[in-house]
């Protein structure tokens, strides 16, 4: 919620209450006390007119979740300004009898605190249920970047596990292909030396072939 409306809010509903005041005292006023005393009540609804255009520009200015929230509570203060308005109007009539006015003391003076302070209520029960919906609206917020935040590390560590994944693979790949060359290899030479064996044993057999022939033909003479 904005704090320069929150001020204004203030500012109007002090404003009001003691306009409310004034009106009530001014009734039972005459001649140049009544005068002053509605003089300063104008005075003050000029005021209290400012601070409802002020709220009503610094609302405008919101973001549309808090905006809508904040034209319904300034919807109720101009309707509080209006029956301010009316009563310096009922005052400041020269129609309004003695008996009026007394009738006015007995009654219409409660009913008049009644409603102002019904309003009041009202207007600061508004208040602490905006206040509690701009603390839920911070805290899913902060609770949606810290959300965000985590997944973005999740994401980070998932993305670091596949290049490691992939490095492992590559390694295996590699490793792969020197067992291959080796076993090739291996199976090379394994073949080389079952064919020198062959030539070997062969060799072996030519030679005792020729030995016994030399000795046949030495015995044979």
């Amino acid at each position: 919620m904005s704090q320069v409306f929150e001020g204004y809010e203030r500012q109007y509903c002090e404003l009001s209450a003691n306009l409310t005041k004034k009106c009530n005292s001014a009734t039972i006023l005459d001649g140049e006390q009544k005068k002053q005393k509605v003089s300063e009540i104008k005075a003050g609804l000029d005021d209290a007119e400012a601070l409802i255009r002020k709220m009503d520009l610094e609302a405008r200015s919101l973001p549309p979740n808090v905006k809508a929230t904040l034209l319904a509570k300034l919807r109720e203060y101009k309707s509080d300004l209006n029956n301010l308005k009316t009563e310096v109007k009922r005052i400041t009539s020269g129609n309004a009898n003695q008996a009026a006015r007394d009738e006015l003391l007995e009654s219409g003076m409660a009913d008049a605190n009644m409603v102002s302070a019904d309003q009041r209520q009202r207007l600061m029960m508004s208040t602490e249920r905006l206040n509690h919906s701009s603390n839920r609206i911070r805290d899913s917020r902060k609770t949606m970047l810290e959300t965000e935040d985590l997944g973005v590390s999740i994401l980070q560590d998932l993305h670091q596990q596949r290049q490691s994944l992939l490095h492992a693979h590559d390694t295996l790949h590699g490793v792969d292909d020197n067992i291959s060359r080796s076993k090739k290899i291996l199976t090379t030479m394994s073949r080389r030396m079952s064919r020198n064996k062959w030539i070997i044993g062969t060799i072996i057999v030519v030679l005792v072939l020729a030995i016994l022939l030399v000795l046949y033909f030495k015995l044979a003479h």
